[in-house]
C-alpha cells in the first residue's frame, strides 16, 4: 500500500480495541508489581491465591513482561502501521504461551466461584495473543504496515 492511500478502518478498530485490551494488562502488571498484596486482595483474589503468586518462580516475569509489553508495544506499533508490530506481537504470544504452559503444569488453587473465570483467562490471552498476530501478519503480507 502507497503511502497516500487511505488505511483500511478495522486496522483503526483493531488497534485501538488492542490498546485498551492491552492497556489494562499494563495496568494489572504495574499495579501487582507495586501494590502487590493490597492490589491483589482487592481484586477479588483470596488468600490460597495470593500465596500461589508469590510463589511464581523469578523466571516467570521473564514470559510475563514479555506477554504484557510485547502485546502494548504491538499495538501502538499497529496504530502507527509499521512492521516491527509483526514482531512485537510475536514476542507477546511466546509471554503468553509460556505463561499458559507455566499454569496447566502448576494450577492455581481452588477459585471461589466469582472468580471461576480466571480458569480461562490464560486461555482468552493466549488466543487473543494469536489473533493480534495473525491480524498483524496480514496486515505487513497486505503492505498496510510500513
Amino acid at each position: 500500500m502507497a503511502d497516500g492511500m487511505k488505511t483500511p478502518w478495522h486496522l483503526w478498530l483493531v488497534g485501538v480495541l488492542s490498546l485498551l485490551w492491552n492497556a489494562f494488562g499494563g495496568y494489572d502488571f504495574i499495579m501487582t508489581n507495586t501494590q502487590g498484596e493490597t492490589y491483589m486482595r482487592a481484586s477479588g483474589m483470596t488468600q490460597p491465591m495470593i500465596d500461589y503468586f508469590n510463589a511464581m518462580p523469578t523466571w516467570m516475569y521473564v514470559p510475563w513482561t514479555l506477554g504484557v509489553w510485547g502485546a502494548i508495544t504491538g499495538s501502538v506499533l499497529l496504530l502507527l502501521r509499521m512492521k516491527w508490530a509483526v514482531h512485537a506481537f510475536a514476542l507477546s504470544v511466546i509471554g503468553a504461551v509460556t505463561s499458559l504452559i507455566f499454569g496447566l503444569m502448576n494450577p492455581m488453587p481452588g477459585l471461589p466461584p466469582e472468580l471461576a473465570v480466571m480458569a480461562y483467562m490464560p486461555w482468552i490471552i493466549a488466543v487473543i495473543a494469536a489473533l493480534l498476530l495473525w491480524y498483524a501478519w496480514a496486515m505487513g503480507k497486505r503492505g498496510v504496515l510500513r
